[in-house]
This record gives structure tokens, sequence and C-alpha cells, in this order.
């Protein structure tokens, strides 16, 4: 084999390259990645065993800290994400508790977008109360809001984009830029747009977290989540001890589904997206009628259609939509149509290849108060769908039905 015909090294493959092929790490030369079910490892002798604890050997010592099968799947990850490092973790939340908690200590303060999931929500609220960390909550569109939330004792910000479940898309490079000015980390929630349309450490954000239960699996069977970024030596000193000592460890059963679930990712992803994008524009005639608003970050309406067209290879899987009327009619409305789809299945999970449909007020962001709801756009009339794998058509067909009967 010449130099020319060699297979180009893992940093230069693209995507779908990544997806299957990095980090395989073959024991007896198997085609299908390994699955290393075990606690803990045996050492030769007890000056192994020492040196392993000292990090002079670094072969694992217990499925809490490392699993070669968790390995597999941080490096894929990592690959296909463009990061230095990435951290596995046992759902979603558990990414974003430990990425928040992890680098923050009581006396610090954090800026977040107010659009966010009930969970993370609670976890940049409530929970950072308890710990004596403030968080100032504002407009994530609004730039001169981040510039303005800005105190001397602010460590970090925090976004979803687009977000979950109104699907506001913000400027991640200029907000980026601020947080840089102001000496700030800069963490973005990337659930829905996936590592496949959006690439928040090319912005400028320094870490990045992800549910992999939801499109990295995007088969409905496993928890998972996973923190990266590039500074190893946060990694390290930071999150790593946090995770190691905390224990929020994903098993490697989980981690194996997501190794293989990673094969599929790229032509998930864009699938859906394109399914989602036709069903958006099928929906077109309601708009105005019954349908006071049809979100999807690249329609020609959204208010933020520019920047997604900007920072995302496409405008994702998720489409949001809102009925018209008073609170009690639009909530009437959303309830009628999710009870008539016929192929559509009403749940709260998304990313999913079977397309799902939700209404948020009274189940994702249930817990919040009214006024964080009403401040998100979380109103009775709207109801978030995740596109799946089925024929567009069909879908619009069976969306379209449940409209008419509305």
């Amino acid at each position: 084999m010449t130099q020319s015909e060699k297979p180009a090294s893992p940093k230069n493959w693209r995507p779908r390259t990544k997806a299957v092929r990095a980090g395989v790490n073959r024991a007896f030369q198997e085609t299908s990645e390994a699955m290393f079910l075990t606690s803990g490892y045996a050492y030769t002798g007890p000056e192994q065993a020492a040196a392993r604890f000292t990090g002079e050997d670094p072969g694992h010592q217990y499925s809490r800290f490392s699993n070669p099968t968790v390995e597999m799947f941080e490096t894929r990850l990592a690959a296909l994400e463009g990061a230095e490092w990435c951290m596995a973790t046992a759902s979603g939340m558990a990414a974003v508790t430990a990425a928040i908690l992890s680098g923050l200590n009581a006396g610090d303060h954090m800026v977040s977008s107010r659009a966010l999931f009930g969970s993370c929500r609670y976890v940049a609220d409530d929970l950072c109360k308890r710990f004596g960390i403030e968080t100032t909550f504002i407009d994530g569109t609004n730039l001169d809001a981040w510039r303005s939330a800005v105190r001397p004792n602010t460590k970090l910000f925090f976004l979803e984009s687009p977000s979950n479940p109104g699907l506001e898309v913000l400027d991640i490079k200029a907000i980026a830029g601020i947080a840089k000015e102001t000496g700030s980390k800069l963490l973005v929630d990337n659930v829905f747009a996936s590592p496949i349309l959006q690439h928040p450490l090319e912005l400028g954000a320094d870490l990045v977290v992800y549910s992999a239960t939801k499109h990295i699996d995007g088969q409905g069977r496993v928890l998972g989540g996973a923190v990266l970024g590039n500074d190893v030596q946060w990694k390290e000193d930071v999150l790593k001890p946090f995770i190691r000592n905390t224990g929020p460890t994903i098993s490697a059963f989980n981690a194996w589904v997501l190794v293989k679930s990673l094969e599929t990712l790229d032509l998930r992803v864009r699938a859906m997206t394109a399914g989602a994008a036709e069903v958006a524009d099928a929906l077109e005639p309601h708009l105005g009628g019954l349908l006071k608003t049809i979100r999807y970050p690249f329609r020609a309406d959204h208010p933020q259609g520019k920047i997604a067209r900007a920072q995302m290879e496409g405008g994702g899987s998720l489409v949001a939509l809102e009925f018209d009327g008073d609170p009690e009619t639009a909530q009437a409305r959303a309830f009628s149509f999710l009870d008539t789809l016929e192929l559509v299945d009403v749940s709260n999970n998304l990313g999913d290849a079977k397309s799902l449909a939700t209404h948020p007020r009274t189940t994702t962001h249930f817990r919040q108060t009214e006024e964080a709801r009403m401040e998100q756009g979380v109103t009775p009339g709207l109801v978030r769908v995740s596109i799946g794998l089925e024929d567009p058509q069909d879908l619009s067909n069976d969306l379209l039905g449940a409209l008419s009967q509305c």
C-alpha cells in the first residue's frame, strides 16, 4: 500500500467514519466492540496496584473510575465532537450536574439562559442555591442581557440551543466572546442539535453536555450522558475527581449500546432532520388559524433563523406547535391533538427513531413555576414533536389528520 492509499488519521476522518471507527480497542481481533462487564480489575501484584493508584501505570482500577467499554464510547464521541476529551455519565442530567457543580463554589455566580429543560432549571436554580451558588436567568437571545448580568464573581455561562421546548436559537459564538471577555466558561447543552448538526466547541464554547439517551442512542433503550471539552487540565483537576468520587458512572452495558448507536448517528439525525423540515412545512395551512406558531429553526419565520443557519448544518428533528386561543382553549386543543394522533406516540422523550409528541407544560416543565414557564414560552397551547425515522408523508398525514379534528 502506498502512502496515498493509506487511510487518513482519525483526526482527519469525516464524521461518519469517526462514528464507526474511532476508539476501537480489540482484544481478540473481534469485529464488533467488546463489552467488559466487570466492576474491578486484577493486578500482577501489589506494586502494580500501587502504580495504578499513583497514575504511573495507566491501566484500570475500578469501573466507577474507568472501564474499557466506557473508554471506547468516550473516545468515539470525543472524535465525533472534535473534543480533546469526553467523560461519560449515567444520564444527561448527571452530565449537566457534574459540569456545573464541579467547577463552582459557594459564593460563585452563574448566568443562564432562562429557556431550559425543567430538570436543568432545577439544577441551575434550586440546587445551586442550596450550595451558595447564585444564578441570574436572562433572555438568552439578548446579547446585552448576558453582558449586563455579569458580576465580579461570575464563573459560568449556561445555555441550551436550540432550547427545550421552544426551540430558541442562541448566538453561541457571540455569547462565547462575552464569556471570554469576562473570564467565564461557557457550557452548552447541545442535545437538540446533536454533535452532527452543531459544534459548540468550534464556536468558542468551553464545555458541551449531552443526554446520550436522546439522539445518540436514538432508539429509546438506555440512559447515558457526556461532558466534553478541550481543557485537559480542567478535566483532570476539576471534573474527573468530581465524577470519580460522587459516582454518576455510566454502566458498561449502556456504554456499549451507545458505542454501537454512534455508528448510525449521522445517518439517523440527517434523515430525521429532513423529515422534520418537511413536516413543519406541511402544517403551514393551519398557521394563522388553529396554530398560532410553527417553530422550526430553519423556517424563514423563525425569529433566530439567520443565526440557526449560520451555526447549524440543519434545523434538527424537533418541531414545536403552539395552538391559538385563550389558555383553557389552547390547552384543550393541544390535548385533543395529542389524543387523536395515531402514528405518533405521546411521550416526553425525544430524538428517538419513533416520532413522539408531548405537552411540555404538563410534563417536562410541570414542576416549574407558572412565571418560569411563561418566561420561556411554555404556554398551555405548546406541543413539542420529535420527528423520527418514519416516512415524512405518513407523519404529515397523521399530524394533519389530528389537527383537522381539533
